[in-house]
């Protein structure tokens, strides 16, 4: 009969997303993670695996947590060109509470790993996909009930909205001030805007 484990795997997986993200890959030893993760070096490797392995499974964590969970939550609720609002109003709330300014792990990722790992940067680019594919469907199906501007391609304005999301998360780890990160978002979000819908905040919401 196998033994139990010793230890609690969700909050472990989690506390190694912690070091992780705060330290990045590289800086990051399977000493410092079996510390951070409360467990000895061979339960770690029996239970994740080696320091990459446990890596690629902390990443996938962390987008399903953050990313799919808000788009989720969005598309659920809100409509398209409000869905679209209220994921970059979610995203600079983040960022001015990240008092560590840790910034975004998968954009961390892409910065430290993907230049010369291909595995990595193969993983990384489908998760971008996977919120350009966000993006585009909130603009197409804004355009077809008019909410968004149709003047636009769709494609187009998704891979903008793409940039801006990514830009907006390094600049918020240099300089995260309210009105700068505010001030980035609502000209590009003033393209999405039908000439004729009235004027949108931030979130989308139509106001006089």
């Amino acid at each position: 009969m196998a033994r139990p484990k010793a230890f609690d795997e969700a909050a472990a997986l989690d506390a190694a997303i912690e070091c992780f993200w705060s330290r990045g890959y590289e800086a990051t030893s399977v000493r410092d993670l079996a510390a951070a993760m409360g467990i000895v070096g061979p339960s770690l490797y029996n239970t994740f695996g080696d320091k990459r392995a446990l890596y690629q499974r902390a990443l996938a964590h962390y987008v399903e947590r953050g990313f799919c969970e808000r788009v989720r939550r969005f598309e659920s609720q809100l409509a398209p060109r409000a869905a679209i609002g209220a994921f970059f109003d979610e995203i600079i709330e983040l960022s001015l509470a990240d008092e560590q300014r840790k910034g975004c792990m998968i954009v961390n990722s892409a910065l430290e790993l993907s230049p010369h790992d291909a595995e990595f940067r193969e993983a990384l680019a489908l998760v971008l996909r996977d919120m350009q594919a966000f993006f585009l469907r909130c603009v197409k199906a804004g355009q077809e009930a008019g909410t968004i501007n149709a003047g636009q391609s769709a494609e187009d304005l998704a891979r903008m909205l793409l940039g801006l999301l990514m830009g907006l998360r390094v600049l918020a780890r240099a300089r995260p001030e309210a009105e700068l990160l505010r001030g980035l978002v609502r000209p590009a979000l003033a393209l999405l805007d039908d000439a004729g819908a009235g004027k949108l905040g931030l979130s989308g919401i139509l106001y006089a």
